[in-house]
């Protein structure tokens, strides 16, 4: 029996892969796995997933590969979870005659300083920002806007590269940093480009959208300065009429600037003493297990209405229950071995509470200032927000983490706690 497949062009190292693969099997599809190193992956070979091996940074090698499966096998669906090949997925498909997001909308909005500038052109409010391509250019952008200013390279995921920065050595010193980066994380070219930003200062929160309906709004927690680490979240935000309709239109403007509006949409924001500042748009599903949240809270299955919408079907945002969800990380103390963990049977002994610990005794762990610090976490549910923010304060409250300092001469840093309330403003309201 030929089962149709839903092709997964690589995927999110952690988070959310392994369960839009359950979604096709679910849904009646065939998941296959489309790598240049499928054992990157252990749930490819756990869950018996079919792999399709290929160069997925080479578009024309990508779609020759595609059709050549195709030959033998039914593709219905082409889709990335990982932020650094939604583009790719989107290409492929409209190569191949499936549904699928614009791809040169795709692609525009995955470079910082393009997005910005269409999102101003629109009219959709935005931190004053400069291109640089060299440091002395970094330093000029700072002095302009005025510090502290924040730098990103233009492409990026995951607060990779993300920092404050409050004087101008400190700009030249990141800005070299971040040009002599030449490749990100998947080994794809990084272009020696950055954004240099004014600090929004604020209440950070994201819109989660599907098509172009907001689903929701999540309150983000984040860690200590200079970086930018997303240490928590809480799903549906708590806001005041007028501030949720605010946000809500402003998504919907930004999406609609972008070309964008099939699919899911993740927006970032902040909420500033001059009104809302759109910080980033991404054409994907939010990470940090935010969809996990909405679908404990809503019952909006995020995941699986992606999934439906990459076969040509018309998913319903149909909400189901109504609670609330929170979640929070489990950063590293310091940099070393990880020897495990005390406290996870207390925390997960609270009511409707989960824990997860990603890494396993013996790995090594580093501090890098963005989403690879993450180490675990804990989910919990309530009837009220506050009732799930206190649980999961309290669970991961109870949770130490154990790392092994190798090197006596390095002081380790302290266990990143989220916090209500910080410079960034990053408190549930």
């Amino acid at each position: 029996m030929n089962i149709a497949r839903i092709a997964f062009i690589e995927s999110n190292t952690t988070g959310s892969g392994r369960l839009f693969a359950r979604a096709a099997v679910g849904l009646g599809f065939k998941p296959m796995m489309v790598s240049a190193m499928p054992e990157r992956y252990p749930y490819v070979e756990e869950d018996h997933l079919e792999v399709l091996r290929a160069d997925t940074s080479d578009l024309p090698q990508l779609i020759a590969a595609f059709r050549e499966r195709m030959a033998g096998q039914t593709i219905a669906g082409v889709m990335s979870s990982s932020d650094y090949f939604v583009a790719a997925a989107a290409t492929v498909a409209a190569a191949l005659g499936l549904p699928g997001p614009s791809p040169e909308a795709m692609c525009a909005v995955k470079d910082k300083f393009v997005q910005r500038t269409r999102l101003e052109a629109a009219g959709v409010p935005v931190p004053r920002y400069r291109y640089a391509d060299a440091a002395s250019q970094a330093v000029s952008a700072a002095e302009t806007i005025g510090y502290p200013v924040v730098l990103k390279p233009c492409s990026g995921s995951g607060s990779y590269g993300v920092k404050l920065c409050a004087t101008g050595p400190e700009v030249e010193a990141h800005a070299k940093t971040l040009l002599a980066i030449t490749t990100n994380e998947r080994g794809q070219p990084l272009p020696p480009r950055i954004l240099v930003e004014e600090l929004a200062v604020g209440p950070e929160y994201s819109m989660e959208t599907f098509n172009t309906s907001v689903v929701g709004i999540t309150a983000k927690h984040l860690g200590a300065l200079p970086h930018f680490v997303e240490v928590g979240h809480d799903f549906p935000a708590e806001l005041e009429k007028a501030s949720h309709d605010a946000l809500a239109s402003m998504a919907v403007n930004a999406l609609a600037a972008l070309g964008l509006g099939w699919g899911p949409g993740h927006i970032e924001a902040r909420i500033t003493s001059s009104g809302p500042r759109i910080i980033e748009v991404n054409p994907r599903l939010a990470g940090g297990f935010i969809p996990e949240l909405v679908r404990l809270a809503l019952g909006i299955d995020l995941i699986a209405l992606t999934v439906s919408a990459v076969v040509g079907k018309q998913p319903r945002l149909q909400r189901t229950a109504n609670r609330h969800a929170s979640i929070r990380f489990l950063l590293p103390p310091r940099a070393g071995k990880f020897t495990g963990i005390r406290g996870g049977e207390a925390a997960s002994q609270l009511p409707g509470v989960q824990v997860s610990i990603y890494r396993k005794s013996g790995d090594q762990v580093q501090q890098q200032g963005d989403f690879r610090d993450r180490m675990g976490h804990v989910i919990a549910v309530g009837q009220t927000g506050s009732a799930a923010r206190r649980a999961a304060d309290a669970a991961h409250g109870h949770i130490k983490l154990l790392v092994q300092n190798e090197n006596p001469h390095i002081k380790g840093m302290p266990l990143a706690r989220p916090t209500r309330q910080s410079l960034q403003g990053s408190k549930a309201q």
